[in-house]
């Protein structure tokens, strides 16, 4: 299990010393590990490498969410967990042979993040860990948001399509139980894909816990932030 330090929180921009992966046993920040949390709700992928005796978090993003990805550079940079090298934007070929335009970087490999890979992964497919409800913070809630939240209607949605319906209820469940926020688990409109759709009526209160942890490019997302 990966324990919780109570640090300050980061400082934008001042960037901490590196640790050495072997030396790098934690304890992690709270907020490190909610936005870790957070973001492999969403699009980040955590990376076993065989040669380097530990995990590495991997992020990436469309160019047109370049400010998001940008500040989740400047935050891990910002605890000593990456290079100060900025994530350029590049080309890569979709499947429908459109080129996309994407921003990327990775932490450094850490043994410490072995226990987070093992909670997430098994046989090499994400799931939901048993421990999502300890992690799962207002700022890991605004992450979440941010890397796969999207308006429809009067309320966001999350796309949990990659995992099962067992693990999306589990997230439904936790949302309501933890935050109180209602929720309900959807099909996707594809076999044994999910999503939860967040009611209306709970976005002043998803408003109120993750504005202020939000980029604000991504306000859009939870539209009229004055409700």
């Amino acid at each position: 299990m990966v324990l919780l330090s109570a640090s300050s929180r980061f400082a934008p921009n001042q960037m901490a010393k590196r640790i050495p992966a072997f030396k790098r046993i934690g304890p992690h920040h709270q907020d490190v590990l909610s936005v870790i949390y957070g973001s492999l709700l969403g699009d980040s992928h955590a990376e076993y490498r065989l040669h380097g005796n530990g995990t590495r978090l991997q992020f990436h993003q469309e160019a047109s969410h370049k400010e998001y990805l940008l500040w989740l550079h400047d935050f891990f940079l910002s605890h000593g967990y990456c290079t100060p090298t900025i994530p350029r934007i590049k080309t890569r070929l979709a499947e429908n042979g459109k080129l996309r335009y994407i921003l990327r970087f990775s932490t450094f490999t850490y043994t410490s993040f072995n226990d987070i890979h093992s909670d997430w992964y098994v046989n090499g497919v994400k799931r939901v860990p048993a421990n999502i409800e300890s992690y799962l913070t207002p700022l890991a809630l605004a992450i979440w948001i941010m890397d796969d939240g999207g308006r429809v209607g009067s309320g966001v949605k999350l796309a949990t399509n990659s995992f099962t319906f067992e693990d999306t209820t589990r997230l439904s469940l936790v949302l309501n139980h933890k935050f109180g926020l209602k929720s309900s688990v959807q099909s996707a409109g594809v076999k044994d894909q999910y999503h939860i759709y967040i009611w209306a009526e709970s976005m002043p209160l998803l408003r109120s816990l993750v504005k202020q942890h939000m980029v604000p490019t991504m306000f859009y997302k939870l539209g009229n932030m004055e409700q």
